[in-house]
């Protein structure tokens, strides 16, 4: 909808009209309804004063020679009182400003490895904002801010990374577990160790919980049962003893010799293997 009616001319909120008399600069005109002097002046353009933004995506390389691509997005406007440099002194203002941005990337990127760059964005960001506020200004715009607002090497680069990443978790993984396999078999060696050591208490509590019963015993059968000897005893003892091993030995189907006179054997070995330690333990 045109909002020109012959002389009169409406200039809108947060814009600024550019009059011309027979092709020659007269004015610029504020937001609102205007006079002009039709035909012979005419309203040759609108400038925009809202805050506009440039996408502009730059190839480059780094130090450590891989190729990226830097998005940088730039926010400026144009300046009121800079309005006729704005419109006369440059054909294609985006052009200009994307020119400058190629030309700060492409030489401040190239300084930087990959990993340097992905952290230094912000540095980037400020080294393209101060050489536009420099150069956009004699030009009637302000640069109100620059972003960097991705940085992507190839996807090639891309997954080598993720793959150096995931092979360092995995070696911290490995790590972990096999720290996790030493504490497991430690205290495995020493539960095992102590169980060693409280089943041979329990072991040797029994031999000699056996030892004073067969002591008590003897004892007694030798008080109760006159004429007996305390080796006659032992002989009964042993006897007995021989039964049931062989009772028990039976029961899992297993075929031994059997030799009453080995009972007599054992005896006479006993008792040397005692006499033998007493003596050795009299010198």
């Amino acid at each position: 909808m045109s909002q020109d009616c012959c002389c009169f001319v409406c200039v809108r909120t947060q814009e600024v009209g550019v009059v011309e008399d027979l092709g020659q600069f007269k004015k610029l005109l504020d937001p609102g309804l205007h006079f002009i002097a039709w035909p012979l002046q005419g309203v040759m353009a609108r400038l925009s004063l809202r805050i506009q933004q440039l996408d502009v995506h730059c190839e480059t390389k780094t130090r450590d020679n891989v190729f990226v691509q830097v998005a940088v997005a730039v926010q400026y406007r144009v300046l009121v009182d800079r309005a006729y440099d704005a419109y006369y002194r440059l054909t294609d203002p985006r052009q200009q400003i994307q020119s400058y941005v190629f030309d700060v990337v492409r030489s401040t990127v190239p300084k930087m490895e990959l990993d340097e760059a992905f952290a230094s964005k912000a540095e980037v960001a400020a080294a393209v904002l101060e050489q536009l506020q420099d150069v956009m200004k004699d030009y009637g715009y302000e640069i109100k801010n620059c972003l960097v607002t991705d940085l992507s090497p190839d996807s090639r680069v891309k997954a080598s990374m993720n793959e150096i990443n995931a092979s360092r978790r995995l070696k911290e993984a490995a790590s972990h577990k096999a720290e996790a396999d030493k504490v497991k078999q430690v205290k495995a060696a020493e539960a095992e160790a102590e169980a060693r050591y409280l089943s041979g208490l329990g072991v040797a509590r029994q031999r000699k919980a056996i030892v004073q019963g067969l002591q008590e015993s003897v004892g007694v059968f030798s008080k109760e049962v006159e004429g007996a000897s305390p080796k006659d005893v032992m002989d009964i003892l042993l006897l007995s003893q021989y039964f049931d091993t062989l009772s028990s030995v039976g029961a899992n189907s297993m075929i031994l010799e059997h030799d009453p006179a080995t009972v007599a054997s054992l005896r006479q070995s006993v008792g040397g293997a005692f006499l033998k330690d007493a003596a050795s333990k009299g010198k």
